[in-house]
């Protein structure tokens, strides 16, 4: 780019047509960057549409498939899109065992340890500092901002809800626009088995990344502690994903559902 020409006429040629590869070259990049980080519209359709699997387990909008993610330490609940995966997601709540709801006496949350407590045994970024819920938010969140003088503790963040495809600017003065759902609600675990166990083991799965996720507020306070059967996800696109998500947990702490639960599941993926 930088030879020398001999003669005006040839100057002139060489300007005009290293003008024209730049527009090229530019024309190119604004091409790439539309198609590639389109903002979602917030419709749930079109949020299906738009999000491929998620085999590879980098991320799209509202996070990695959970079947790449058994752990729950990566970010969010991609859907699940193609028919090989909806199999294989089918294939997890196969597993799943049944057994009727026992009786809520004596549930309290306490009986699940003191909220996010960051000293749950066997979890993930347990005794790291910060507590169950910052890491959470953390884990799912973009743009995340921290109080001054700390590395714990978010003042914002934008959140990408797989339960309602919204977009969420999260700021900590309305902290309850975004609460952490349990997946597996604790009532539930309660009443399926949980109230038998060792209190160091609720306080496991109250804590576990693999049944938390961070969402819209109003919702999760909708869903109670309801299960598949009566309670979804209003985003359709992450339905089959939720019910995996919901089974890796019964499997992972031998927790049954009810019979009617994971019929529920086992539609959402095609069963």
């Amino acid at each position: 780019m930088t030879a020398r020409r001999s003669g005006h006429g040839a100057r002139g040629a060489g300007a005009w047509a290293i003008g024209a590869a730049a527009v090229v070259l530019l024309a190119g990049c604004r091409t790439d960057l539309q198609g590639g980080d389109a903002p979602s519209s917030g419709d749930p359709s079109a949020a299906s549409g738009a999000a491929a699997p998620d085999v590879g387990g980098g991320g799209g909008e509202f996070g990695v498939s959970p079947l790449t993610n058994p752990d729950g330490t990566k970010r969010g609940l991609g859907p699940l899109t193609s028919a090989a995966d909806r199999k294989s997601g089918l294939a997890v709540i196969d597993k799943v065992a049944t057994k009727g709801r026992g009786p809520k006496t004596g549930y309290d949350r306490d009986e699940f340890g003191y909220a996010w407590m960051d000293s749950a045994s066997g979890v993930p970024d347990a005794h790291n500092g910060c507590d169950t819920r910052d890491d959470v938010l953390k884990r799912d969140g973009d743009d995340v901002k921290y109080r001054s003088g700390s590395d714990c503790v978010l003042i914002s963040m934008t959140l990408h809800d797989p339960y309602t495809a919204k977009t969420i600017d999260w700021r900590k003065t309305k902290a309850t626009t975004v609460q952490i759902d349990h997946v597996m609600p604790l009532s539930y675990d309660w009443q399926m088995g949980a109230a038998h166990w060792a209190k160091s083991k609720r306080e496991q799965i109250a804590n576990d990344p693999l049944n938390l996720l961070p969402v819209d507020g109003s919702l999760n306070e909708s869903k109670g502690d309801a299960g598949p059967a009566t309670w979804l996800p209003p985003n359709k696109a992450i339905r089959c994903s939720y019910a995996v998500r919901f089974a890796q947990v019964s499997i992972k702490y031998e927790l049954p559902v009810t019979t009617a639960d994971k019929s529920a599941m086992a539609r959402q993926c095609g069963g």
